[in-house]
């Protein structure tokens, strides 16, 4: 190739320069439209100097696809590493500070501890996947163990399939890579919502929770067997579930034929009752019509007869989630 083709583009073409100038086009300065003067021919730009922008294009790009720009920093820090984790694209190490929207993976023989003062601590288990924020962690796949000493109700952890709100609590969630996941409380409370479901799962419970339905009703983990796989049953929509676990239910089971007065159908809601007045005191004002109604106020009332919490404590998650 002669070099006069690189100032004037008289002498024949190099293939490797007629390649580097399609690619480079789309960069070309355009002139604005309308009337302008005259201007004396700019001479074309040699090889290297179409080189160097080539090269900083590129630069560009790598930068902006593999170090997106940071989130706003976090109360949280990692504070032990067991085995090899990352945080976005670089290895995790202890007292690593954590910014917003930040992805934290641990592999099969993993795991991390991260902690904010002001929040609690939370360790994520191996082959995990959750993504950093400041009140509010989203956890896609894994396991994630929460210990929590802030005031109720200012916590959440986000899942593919329902929301988890703190109510003053210690817990476990379990999330499949279908979306699908278990919450296991052992200390306070938890309330598990989705689209408007709601359940209130105490220490010594769980609750499953589905991608397709969201959570489901929860129920003691000392529960009957029969109860335990009825409920599960008819969380994965087994309607003809329910005697099995009405049959089976004792008295601390009210808990999850509480939940179950607003989930089953019109048709079985009166069998639900009648068995939940038998394991519960009910105040003399609840009325069995108006529960069948699901009159809002008749159900609150049926819940403060379980002598857990009265449900002026837990619905105040609501005004601070919605």
């Amino acid at each position: 190739m002669s070099d006069q083709y690189l100032w004037d583009r008289s002498g024949p073409p190099d293939p490797e320069v007629e390649r580097l100038e399609k690619l480079l086009a789309p960069l070309a300065h355009r002139p604005p439209a309308g009337p302008r003067l005259a201007a004396a021919p700019a001479r074309p730009r040699p090889l290297r100097a179409l080189a160097a922008a080539a090269a900083v294009v590129l630069a560009a790009a790598s930068l902006w696809r593999f170090a997106p720009p940071a989130g706003p920093a976090t109360g949280w820090q990692i504070a032990r590493v067991d085995g090899a984790a990352r945080v976005g694209d670089r290895d995790a190490r202890a007292d690593m500070p954590l910014q917003a929207g930040q992805i934290l993976r641990t592999g099969a023989d993993s795991e991390l501890r991260i902690q904010d003062d002001s929040i609690g601590r939370v360790d994520l288990g191996p082959d995990s996947e959750m993504r950093s924020g400041g009140r509010r962690l989203t956890l896609q796949h894994g396991k994630l163990h929460a210990f929590i000493w802030a005031p109720a109700r200012q916590f959440v952890v986000d899942t593919p399939s329902a929301r988890a709100i703190d109510l003053g609590c210690e817990y476990t969630l379990n999330v499949d890579t279908a979306g699908n996941g278990l919450l296991e409380v052992s200390l306070g409370w938890v309330a598990f919502q989705h689209r408007g479901l709601e359940s209130f799962i105490p220490a010594g419970a769980r609750c499953m929770t589905r991608k397709s339905s969201g959570p489901g009703v929860p129920y003691y983990d000392d529960a009957p067997p029969a109860l335990a796989q009825s409920v599960a049953r008819f969380d994965h929509g087994e309607t003809a579930a329910l005697g099995g676990i009405l049959s089976a239910a004792r008295q601390q089971d009210a808990l999850t034929l509480w939940h179950l007065l607003t989930r089953v159908s019109p048709r079985d809601r009166g069998e639900v009752f009648d068995r939940f007045a038998e394991l519960v005191r009910l105040p003399s004002e609840v009325s069995r019509d108006r529960v069948l109604q699901k009159d809002p106020v008749m159900i609150d009332l049926c819940w403060n007869a379980l002598d857990l919490r009265d449900t002026d404590w837990w619905r105040g998650w609501e005004r601070n989630w919605k």
